[in-house]
């Protein structure tokens, strides 16, 4: 099973993302590490890649696109795959459907995580990072997970430990507008994507705006 997985920062995409590569035993795919592999590796595609990342610049899509297909192509994705992180427009989701009907691979799901923007800033901004374990899941804006509270001090929900943080750039809201300027146009960017492959494939829409819990007991329904 095949799929592409979309929704706005502070969405829960990624941990929407592990949950249904537990479930159906599928890859989950990340664009960044594509990109970070084949440098590492030393590929044509990843010296290529460098050059524009080292300039600051974006990849460009004939160097992207090919990068990607090649790595839907190994043989641990022969199970599925599950690709998080592109397209982010337009113009690439139009490139990635062109290059998997040439390669002849099918895609079977398009997710979309529904999310209001501002309700997706909101748990950006809202995210406090336990200094124990980074992976205990803490927000103020999101009652399941808010921190605890005693005297006026949060403390980590599961560990309890009171060194909690938060990281520099969920603060900084001209980038999370940025970021999500281009997720949320339907024009050219990342929604405009999504509109593309919904014509294509399976589309399933979900709301983030539930729990984890909810939103994957839902996602996972619509899969199955």
């Amino acid at each position: 099973m095949n799929m592409l997985i979309f929704g706005p920062n502070g969405s829960g995409k990624g941990t929407q993302g592990a949950l249904i590569k537990k479930k159906f035993n599928v890859l989950h795919i990340e664009t960044g590490v594509i990109f970070r592999d084949n440098i590492k590796k030393n590929t044509d595609l990843g010296n290529r890649a460098k050059i524009f990342i080292d300039r600051g610049e974006l990849v460009p899509d004939e160097i992207t696109v090919p990068m990607i297909l090649n790595r839907l192509q190994e043989k641990d994705c022969e199970n599925g795959w599950l690709l998080d992180g592109f397209p982010r427009n337009l113009a690439q989701a139009e490139a990635l459907a062109n290059a998997l009907n040439e390669a002849g691979i099918k895609l079977n799901y398009v997710i979309e995580i529904v999310l209001a923007r501002e309700i997706a800033k909101k748990r950006i901004m809202g995210r406090r990072i336990c200094a124990v374990d980074n992976n205990h899941p803490n927000n103020i804006f999101i009652d399941p997970i808010k921190p605890l509270q005693k005297d006026g001090k949060l403390y980590c929900r599961v560990c309890g430990s009171d060194q909690l943080g938060v990281r520099a750039d969920d603060q900084d809201e001209t980038a999370i507008d940025k970021r999500h300027n281009i997720y949320y146009d339907r024009k050219t960017g990342t929604l405009a994507a999504v509109d593309y492959f919904r014509g294509l494939t399976n589309p399933i829409e979900v709301d983030g705006e539930p729990g984890v819990e909810e939103v994957s007991k839902s996602l996972l329904a619509r899969l199955s």
